[in-house]
């Protein structure tokens, strides 16, 4: 195979990469409810040893227009800029055992090639499977383990791992389509959907990336660090607990999440996600209401901070 074609390049390519590997996929999109895709790619990258092995070409893939670079001016003039990236990486868990790891945007132009690519690259490096993440609002509360569906062509591990499996239409996103074509190629393919509480979609929410991390050490059998999100994760449920005793009417619809749902113990050892057994509140609603107490909470600080000046 040629080291570059229209849509990637071989990179660093004197490293050996052992054949077999499994291959993660975190690739930021549609959506990306409570930031689980960015927190577990950060993690990932900001705390183990990786190499780059393959690039993607923006001009062929990117709406620009839609994304624009990140600029940097130094008074007079452009001194850099960032460009965003859709690249593979070989990586080394915290105990040496390695992986693939494809991150960055979801392309905007040419899935069809960009799926044959990956094809073709899983042919190249001797690729053994998929793994692959995404995150989306759901009506669940977050005093409950954050929910999963899981979605591919491996029985077992659906039926090991998979909470809740609807039958509907969604909007497709590229791993959608990846998965329909590996699976057809014959590749085992799995996709860890995580259910995010919908109130919650919008903040940086630290649990979401620890179920998510959680969740491919049990299917994959790698080891990550998780001790800083956990703590992370304390600290924000601290913080959003403590907004509820100070907000009866934010409390209240909560609590209407919580007492729509019942656990039972599945095979995951995570609480069972349930259809609502009553009317909710909309995301929007929730949001509403826990926007206003921040904005409210914020300005009273303001207004006490300028009081002891």
């Amino acid at each position: 195979m040629p080291q570059q074609n229209q849509l990637f390049t071989i990179v660093n390519s004197d490293v050996q990469v052992p054949e077999k590997l499994h291959l993660l996929a975190a690739i930021s999109g549609f959506t990306d409810a409570g930031s689980a895709m960015q927190q577990v790619a950060e993690h990932i990258l900001g705390n183990l040893e990786y190499t780059t092995i393959a690039t993607f070409n923006n001009d062929e893939l990117l709406d620009y227009r839609s994304r624009r670079p990140v600029m940097y001016f130094e008074q007079d003039h452009i001194e850099d800029y960032q460009p965003a990236s859709l690249s593979m990486h070989l990586v080394k868990d915290e105990v040496g055992n390695q992986f693939l790891f494809l991150n960055g945007y979801e392309p905007d132009f040419k899935w069809e090639s960009f799926a044959a690519s990956i094809e073709t690259l899983f042919a190249y490096f001797a690729i053994r499977d998929l793994t692959w993440l995404h995150a989306i609002p759901f009506p669940i509360p977050h005093t409950r383990p954050v929910g999963v569906t899981v979605s591919g062509n491996q029985s077992d591990v659906i039926a090991k791992f998979s909470e809740w499996k609807p039958r509907t239409q969604v909007p497709g996103n590229i791993m959608h389509l990846l998965e329909y074509r590996l699976s057809q190629a014959g590749i085992p393919t799995t996709g860890f959907v995580l259910l995010v509480p919908h109130y919650l979609s919008d903040s940086e929410y630290p649990q979401a990336a620890v179920s998510g991390l959680e969740l491919i050490s049990g299917h994959l059998g790698l080891v990550f660090p998780t001790d800083d999100l956990r703590d992370e994760g304390v600290a924000f449920v601290r913080r959003l607990t403590k907004q509820m005793q100070e907000n009866s009417d934010l409390a209240g619809m909560v609590a209407n999440l919580e007492t729509s749902f019942k656990s039972e113990r599945t095979g995951s050892g995570m609480g069972a996600v349930k259809s609502p057994e009553r009317e909710l509140p909309d995301a929007d609603e929730i949001a509403a209401e826990l926007e206003g107490y921040l904005a409210s909470h914020q300005k009273n600080k303001l207004e006490n901070d300028e009081d002891q000046d």
